[in-house]
């Protein structure tokens, strides 16, 4: 493990929460692969207040508009949710339950039914002096025909995609909308440049992203 207090120069850990995220104040090393389960986890110093941020990614509906390849997400409870999941011609569908609901705080879920079997949590950890919010992502995903599209189809695995979602929430949040990159003027690369597209993820769609009140 790192001890940050070491490195004057970086940025102050958010405190302790419920994600287990840091213990003294040291990160936690995050679990390991294994038994066909895939973890993630990724942070981001966001601009806005841990309200509102939990207030975006409560809004589950609106996932599609900052989650890569995710085509539609239905409210079927108060804490459940259908998911529609497109890369190409393949669907994916899955059904989600939201098992903590702590306003401005933290967001955890599972799957519990469909083509995923994967579970998460978001902390939103107000950063000192008002510098904005630390959203903390953890994620578990097990194999999967959701695991297989992703990979095949996008070139983007799911610990890239929750990396990249995460990012795409942060441009949405503070700018109100997600930046996209243009086609390169020179026209087509050659071969390992169009695999190092691939690998890095930018053959993804960038999700539409749009102005929220």
């Amino acid at each position: 493990m790192v001890n940050f207090n070491e490195k004057p120069n970086a940025e102050p850990l958010p405190r302790q929460s419920g994600a287990s995220i840091i213990l003294d104040g040291r990160y936690l090393p995050p679990p390991e692969d294994k038994d066909g389960k895939l973890w993630v986890r990724t942070s981001a110093l966001v601009q806005g207040s841990p309200q509102d941020l939990y207030a975006l990614w409560r809004k589950t509906e609106l996932a599609p508009l900052w989650q890569e390849e995710i085509e539609e997400v239905v409210l079927t409870g108060e804490t459940t949710s259908r998911w529609t999941m497109r890369s190409d011609d393949t669907v994916i569908t899955w059904d989600s339950e939201i098992l903590a609901d702590e306003p401005g705080e933290r967001i955890a879920w599972r799957s519990i039914g469909g083509d995923s079997d994967n579970a998460g949590e978001v902390i939103f950890e107000k950063a000192p002096g008002g510098r904005g919010t630390y959203v903390i992502v953890l994620q578990e995903f097990r194999m999967s025909k959701l695991t297989s599209a992703w990979e095949t189809l996008s070139g983007r695995n799911p610990k890239q995609a929750v990396i990249e979602n995460l990012r795409h929430f942060k441009a949405l949040a503070e700018a109100g909308e997600i930046p996209r990159s243009q086609e390169a003027p020179h026209g087509k690369r050659g071969l390992i440049a169009r695999f190092k597209r691939s690998l890095y993820g930018e053959n993804v769609t960038t999700p539409p992203g749009t102005k929220v009140a």
